[in-house]
């Protein structure tokens, strides 16, 4: 399934000594080895074959980028089992097998991007590059990745300028006055590699509150560049970075005690917001003993500021920072062996940029140091996994997260897996220390949320041209963060839940070649996820998409159908001039696009596309209505 990454070719495994598989079942691993390979399945950073994975992982390559013509990368995740996404202007949260968003780990090129402030990324900023890359962990990840993978992780990788080098640029237009443009230049040489690309994504939008005129458009930019060099003979420098500024219009809720839409979304003119974010990492690379140990240094800094504004002024601003270093030491004790060990040191500050919320205005900050040991055995028919990490923490207690996992190849197109773990969230600024004074008090004694979880799976190859996978999962949740309304004043204030949250589901994928020209991926994805009984909200019960792909000889014009369904959603709205929430039910909906390319000469192609084609009416979040139908039109050319 993935493609264009520099170090997939490595050497193969060898087993002098035990019996080994038979010859059938070397070729299909070989095989399936072409299919798929994970850099963020291990602190390493070296290539896992999804093959050997002993979890469940979903790649996007980019060549399903492409063929769906992604643009926001939160889109193609609604392709992904166990993934629900739930996005207004100005927030899109996605949530991993019920978890909270703030549970998602996102990494872009390696580096953390969730805001310090927040919690959490607003991955409805990240535009898809040429030639990136997505791959979806999902299941706790803490054990190697620490706070905030209690759900899973989404690690997006830009194309190196080794792996997709020369010139790429593409523009296009449709309704709703939408322009969206992006080039890249990437280039190599024999010790070097480096590429740079830029973004814009820009539309007019649509009303988006229920009977609005109002549009809610967007400017999004995004600018990134990453490269590397071999600086002598096993020691290599590389350096990523990336600026993203997203400008656009929002709206706010009624909050006139008299009126009988009380709580419901309404156009307001002259509303907000702001976003901007800069990242940056350096790492350093040695290898001694023929590769078979390495040494990885690396540094990363965050910086993310965020604003809301009204015709009266700002509304709301906040300043998140993180600086992160770590140090990686992995040892291949043999080829099928591998010992790593890592130790990462960790600051978030952040504060509350608006004077006039009432809040404390002051810079607080949060420090953690991790400490991780990893083991993982790849053979021809058994793989195994064990991570253990302990973390030292300056304001809670310390914690330990476990993750193990072991996968068995009963036939050459049978493999069964099974993976257990355990994670943890720290609360965050928001919920530690507030925001606005008389609407919202922190709770300085919240204590971190803890996870366990467990999942068994098969995945059934039917001859070379289709893969059948099934995924049973299930997990509980301690001192659930959630936002309670005390009497008398009825002031929103955090605490945690005294009962467990459980999530448990199914998770299906059909990947298959119907015939040489025509491909089809399916995911459905069945979930009960409740507290105490409760449905817990923005998350349905019911997820299933379907992509069909023709391509014609000599990649001459393809075209995709997309299919996208979201089951009705138990979602809170605020519409009590108490404040305290009252449960609704968001309609189920479906989506579907269309999009097609032809190519005009070597190297310069047209597309199209239709988004929501039945112009479906739905609502992703209470009282926020989602874009209607829209169509664009483009050019790309790729020397």
């Amino acid at each position: 399934m993935v493609h264009g990454v520099g170090h997939a070719q490595q050497a193969d495994r060898k087993n002098d000594g035990a019996a080994v598989a038979s010859d059938q079942i070397v070729t299909l691993i070989e095989r399936r080895r072409e299919e798929g390979i994970l850099v963020n399945a291990n602190r390493s950073r070296e290539v896992v074959y999804t093959e050997n994975y002993t979890g469940s992982v979903t790649v996007i390559e980019s060549r399903m980028l492409e063929n769906r013509q992604t643009r926001d990368i939160a889109d193609v995740l609604r392709d992904v089992p166990g993934v629900a996404v739930a996005g207004i202007a100005g927030q899109t949260q996605i949530r991993l097998r019920g978890s909270e968003a703030n549970h998602v780990l996102v990494l872009v090129d390696g580096i953390e991007v969730s805001d310090p402030f927040a919690g959490e990324f607003d991955i409805g900023t990240l535009q898809a590059e040429v030639g990136a890359r997505v791959e979806v962990l999902r299941g706790p990840q803490s054990a190697l990745y620490g706070p905030d993978a209690i759900g899973g992780v989404v690690a997006y990788e830009s194309a190196s300028g080794r792996a997709v080098p020369g010139f790429a640029a593409r523009i296009e237009g449709g309704t709703q006055g939408t322009i969206n443009g992006a080039l890249r230049y990437g280039a190599n040489g024999e010790s070097w590699d480096a590429a740079l690309s830029v973004v814009v994504v820009s539309t007019d939008g649509q009303p988006n509150a229920r009977g609005g005129t109002r549009d809610i458009g967007r400017d999004s930019y995004t600018v990134s560049g990453k490269g590397g060099v071999e600086v002598a003979d096993g020691f290599a420098l590389r350096a990523a970075a990336r600026f993203i500024r997203t400008e656009g219009r929002t709206n706010d809720s009624d909050f006139d005690f008299t009126s009988p839409i009380f709580g419901f979304t309404i156009d307001s003119p002259g509303v907000g917001y702001v976003n901007e974010a800069v990242y940056a990492l350096i790492g350093a690379r040695a290898e001694v003993l023929d590769g078979r140990w390495t040494h990885d240094l690396s540094a990363q800094v965050a910086e993310i500021d965020r604003e809301t504004d009204s015709p009266f002024g700002l509304t709301s601003a906040s300043e998140g920072d993180r600086v992160k270093a770590s140090y990686v030491t992995a040892f291949k004790l043999a080829d099928e062996h591998n010992l790593t060990l890592a130790a990462d040191w960790e600051r978030e500050s952040f504060r509350n940029a608006l004077a006039a919320s009432g809040g404390f205005t002051g810079q607080r900050a949060i420090e953690q140091t991790g400490i991780v040991a990893e083991y993982r055995y790849s053979g021809e028919a058994v793989d195994l996994s064990a991570a253990l990490r302990h973390d030292i923490n300056d304001r809670f207690r310390d914690a330990t997260t476990f993750r193990v996992g072991a996968g068995y190849r009963i036939t050459e197109t049978t493999r069964l897996r099974a993976a257990a773990g355990s994670g943890v969230k720290n609360p965050g600024f928001f919920e530690l220390f507030g925001f606005i004074d008389g609407r919202f008090i922190g709770n300085e004694a919240l204590r971190p949320e803890k996870s366990t979880g467990w999942e068994v799976g098969v995945d059934q190859d039917f001859g070379d041209f289709a893969r059948l996978s099934v995924t049973y999962f299930d997990s509980e949740l301690e001192g659930e963060i959630f936002t309670t309304f005390p009497a008398p004043a009825f002031i929103a204030t955090p605490a945690n839940r005294t009962t467990k949250s459980k999530q448990r589901g199914v998770e299906v994928s059909l990947n298959a070649r119907l015939a040489e020209q025509w491909s089809l991926d399916t995911a459905y994805s069945y979930l009960d996820a409740e507290e105490n009984g409760v449905e817990e909200v923005r998350r349905p019960k019911h997820i299933a998409s379907a992509a069909l792909t023709w391509t014609a000889p000599g990649d001459a014009a393809s075209a995709t159908l997309v299919v996208r369904h979201n089951g009705a959603t138990p979602d809170v709205a605020f519409t009590d001039p108490s404040f305290v929430p009252v449960r609704v039910t968001l309609d189920d909906y479906t989506l579907i696009n269309l999009n097609a390319r032809v190519t005009l000469a070597d190297g310069i192609s047209a597309f199209a596309r239709a988004e929501n084609l039945l112009d479906q009416r739905y609502e992703q979040v209470f009282s926020f209505v989602s874009p209607g139908r829209s169509a664009v039109v483009g050019v790309e050319a790729r020397f």
